[in-house]
């Protein structure tokens, strides 16, 4: 099946891209299309307007916040993997990176285009929420800062309004002592995942947590602290916290997930 008939624009600035998408609502924004593309030619989308914005410069940008990095929309998953773009967690982001789809995928795909996509299988998802990142939002009235957590309001569901989109992706920098852990379970390599979990610890910023991922959409954080970290609890225990954490499925599930959050706490503790 072919996508049915629509306009195109190709913007080169974010102003001139958010002005498109206010004054049509039936306009849909697209960088890599890894996930638009194929929605448009089984016409599970039909849009007016597809705004390309892989011209806007700005958007490829990385940006010095100071005890920040600012990752624009447009950068590829693949440009994180390579080490291409500035990294605030010392390699963590690329091994996120390196594990998302195939290559051609990751050549294509962009960081922000997964956000706003909010597919629940999404490793950025799981992995900034887990970063405690914001994302900065443009639309005509200007830009707001909106934290990850929140952000996801459902399976590709956001809190984005219609006049906006994803300029960039605010992450803290970590200290030397910052320790990351990271696990997803696939059916085979480049599949979307079934579970995944994210842990952090950095003792200088006081974050301690652990994300998991819910079919539901939004990922879940788990109470977490130090001892948690120092020894990671049993399966049954972790089952138990993510029940209270909000998740949701079955019995497989809650047990899919406490496996793949008992990992990533190993992960991180092996590191």
């Amino acid at each position: 099946m072919k996508a049915a008939r629509f306009d195109y624009a190709r913007p080169t600035t974010v102003a001139e891209a958010v002005r498109l998408i206010a004054e049509l609502p039936d306009a849909k924004l697209m960088a890599g299309g890894q996930s638009l593309g194929p929605m448009l030619n089984l016409r599970l989308a039909q849009p007016a307007l597809i705004v390309d914005i892989t011209r806007i410069a700005e958007l490829a940008e990385v940006a010095d916040a100071g005890e920040a990095l600012c990752l624009g929309a447009t950068i590829t998953h693949a440009a994180i993997e390579d080490g291409r773009v500035k990294d605030p967690t010392g390699g963590f982001l690329a091994r996120v990176a390196a594990g998302i789809g195939y290559r051609a995928v990751r050549t294509k795909g962009t960081i922000g285009g997964s956000l706003a996509h909010a597919d629940p299988a999404a490793d950025w998802l799981c992995a900034l929420t887990a970063l405690d990142a914001e994302l900065i939002v443009a639309s005509p009235a200007g830009r707001r800062r909106l934290p990850l957590a929140g952000f996801v309001l459902g399976a590709m569901q956001t809190a984005l309004k219609a006049d906006e989109l994803i300029a960039a992706v605010r992450i803290g920098k970590f200290s030397s002592r910052a320790r990351f852990g990271y696990h997803k379970v696939c059916r085979k390599v480049g599949d979307f995942a079934d579970a995944i979990a994210a842990t952090v610890e950095d003792p200088e910023r006081g974050l301690c947590r652990i994300v998991a991922s819910t079919p539901a959409g939004a990922p879940i954080v788990v109470a977490a602290d130090a001892a948690t970290i120092a020894s990671p609890p049993e399966i049954a225990a972790l089952e138990q916290r993510l029940s209270e954490a909000g998740s949701c499925g079955d019995a497989y599930d809650t047990r899919l997930r406490a496996v793949v959050v008992k990992r990533a706490l190993e992960a991180l503790s092996d590191r």
